[in-house]
């Protein structure tokens, strides 16, 4: 969010070390269930189209992100009095 420029390289398939298809549908659910937006990704008979290079995270998103790490947190302190109790 900081950045002016962004470069999709940074979150590639190759970069995030799994398959083009994997990557592929991994960003349309995240375009389709509202986390990322500015990218648009359309299916052409056996290709895939990808319109715009500066995917954004929502408003939507950074909730999701927040809690979730609120969820890890506390799943984390429940491992430690888990733990501590043993």
């Amino acid at each position: 969010m900081d950045n002016d420029e962004f470069d999709m390289e940074t979150i590639s398939a190759e970069t995030m070390k799994i398959s083009e298809t994997r990557w592929l549908k991994l960003m349309i659910m995240l375009i389709d269930s509202g986390y990322i937006d500015g990218i648009s990704i359309r299916k052409s008979f056996d290709e895939y189209l990808i319109a715009g290079s500066r995917p954004e995270i929502t408003l939507r998103g950074l909730e999701y992100l927040e809690e979730n790490s609120l969820m890890r947190k506390a799943a984390d302190v429940a491992k430690g009095i888990v733990d501590v109790v043993k």
